[in-house]
């Protein structure tokens, strides 16, 4: 599972540190740059939403691998494309490939483990998120370097088709039983299911909030370190991945195992983990565009990566400490809906807003957006949270 959720992350970051070579190689416009992540993101999070309903009728097994082979053929293609609009339709179908694996994936996961250990499982399982983009990251900013960005995608590729016929088989003995300590929606759909959770909804608000500022980062620090700092791809790819995404990588295994701990004093523990992570990231996103010195950049990383992970392995655990126990693909592919589409214009808004408004501002705003859903999220948890855990428990 880990390894799949690995390629699935490498395949759709490698892209963003090839940004310079796309546009002398295939006379990219900034703008098209910024297209290149909200293509992918829009379509993703409205697919995220279809098959996130798929995967709470039929084979949450079937619908990883299938995602897995299509993911790794429109990877392989994109090594093909000639122009920035095959590029562009390639990250499109990337977004509809890739939909179908992480709703059906995290709700797998969950289901295999009861609540006091499932935000440990679920930020273990996600920690090859993390691995993911500094591996794809570095590993597109190495190869776009050499002169090789084709390449990239063709290796990439040819890992996950490989991949997909053992993944299948192991899969095959994996139980799709979900634990039953909530109760189910009553053979209602999913979507009415979620309507009546108020608590789920703030978070539907909440999560895209944050990952407008994540993919801001995954999408333009590799550029915006490049320009700065007058670094060349591999070591601006480096920089903009290693020190965010390893202290990412600490903080979501520290979060889940604090999370676990916290579960039997306070069932809403994951809910105030979330409020830390928005609260306490918001300086940190700030001083990672205005910081003076490279060295800097890399401690303002730092601490936004640990805190961020705080968020990344509980998102989902929050979310199914409220939601019935048989829609919980449809609970994540719905959050994914939120997250994908509003994160999308944080790639695009990077193109477009460059050179008038700046990354460094943008970053600057968006932190101030953490504070306000941090302090959202305190309100929930006062007057929300309590009634929709007890309605399905």
């Amino acid at each position: 599972m880990w390894f799949a959720y690995f390629l699935n992350y490498c395949d759709r970051q490698a892209i963003f540190s090839m940004f310079p070579v796309l546009k002398s190689d295939l006379g990219f416009s900034d703008k098209q740059l910024g297209l290149v992540g909200a293509y992918f993101l829009w379509v993703y999070g409205l697919g995220s939403f279809l098959t996130g309903q798929l995967g709470d009728k039929f084979s949450k097994r079937a619908l990883i691998v299938l995602s897995l082979a299509l993911w790794s053929l429109v990877t392989v293609a994109t090594g093909l494309a000639n122009s920035p609009n095959t590029v562009l339709a390639l990250r499109a179908l990337m977004g509809i490939s890739e939909a179908l694996f992480m709703p059906a994936a995290i709700a797998l996961t969950a289901n295999a483990f009861p609540p006091a250990r499932r935000s440990r499982a679920i930020a273990a399982l996600t920690t090859a998120q993390i691995l993911g983009n500094v591996g794809g990251g570095w590993f597109g900013g190495w190869m776009a370097n050499e002169g090789h960005w084709r390449g990239a995608f063709f290796a990439l590729g040819a890992v996950g088709l490989l991949y997909a016929l053992p993944y299948f088989a192991f899969l095959r003995g994996v139980s799709e039983e979900a634990q039953a300590e909530t109760k189910k929606g009553g053979g209602s759909s999913a979507l009415a299911a979620l309507v009546r959770v108020p608590t789920y909804w703030l978070l539907c608000v909440v999560f895209p909030v944050f990952v407008f500022g994540l993919w801001l980062l995954y999408g333009w620090l590799p550029n915006f370190l490049h320009e700065k700092f007058t670094l060349n791809l591999a070591d601006a790819a480096f920089n903009a991945t290693v020190f965010l995404q390893g202290a990412t990588l600490v903080g979501m295994l520290t979060g889940g195992v604090l999370a676990d701990r916290l579960y039997h004093r306070t069932k809403a523990a994951r809910l105030w983990l979330l409020t830390a992570s928005l609260l306490g990231g918001a300086p940190f996103l700030h001083f990672l565009g205005n910081g003076d010195t490279l060295a800097a950049t890399r401690l303002a990383a730092a601490g936004f990566g640990l805190l961020s992970g705080f968020f990344m392995g509980n998102i989902f655990p929050s979310a199914f400490e409220v939601v019935p126990a048989d829609v919980r693909a449809s609970a994540v592919g719905m959050l994914n809906l939120f997250g994908a589409v509003v994160s999308g214009f944080a790639t695009l808004f990077g193109g477009w807003w460059k050179q008038s408004v700046g990354i460094e501002n943008l970053l600057s705003f968006t932190a101030l957006a953490y504070f306000i859903a941090g302090l959202a999220l305190i309100v929930g948890i006062q007057f929300l949270f309590r009634h929709d855990y007890e309605r399905i428990h």
